[in-house]
């Protein structure tokens, strides 16, 4: 499955910069960066599965913006 993730970390505090550079770690391990925050992955559904719940297990929901098209 080709997907696409995008996201906005909010970098204004040291653990907002912390999230942004975690992210993006997780997202080079499964795909491939086309700008600074968006990301085209080609994974099967039980790596799309653990993907989401690492990149959920970081960014701070009421902060930051996470975005997974299919």
């Amino acid at each position: 499955m080709l997907i696409l993730v995008t996201y906005d970390v909010e970098t204004t505090t040291p653990e907002g910069q912390k999230r942004l550079r975690n992210v993006a770690k997780v997202c080079l391990n499964y795909g491939q960066r086309v700008q600074n925050s968006v990301f085209e992955c080609v994974i099967d559904f039980s790596q799309y599965t653990k993907f989401k719940l690492e990149l959920k297990g970081i960014i701070d929901s009421a902060k930051d913006s996470l975005r997974i098209y299919n």
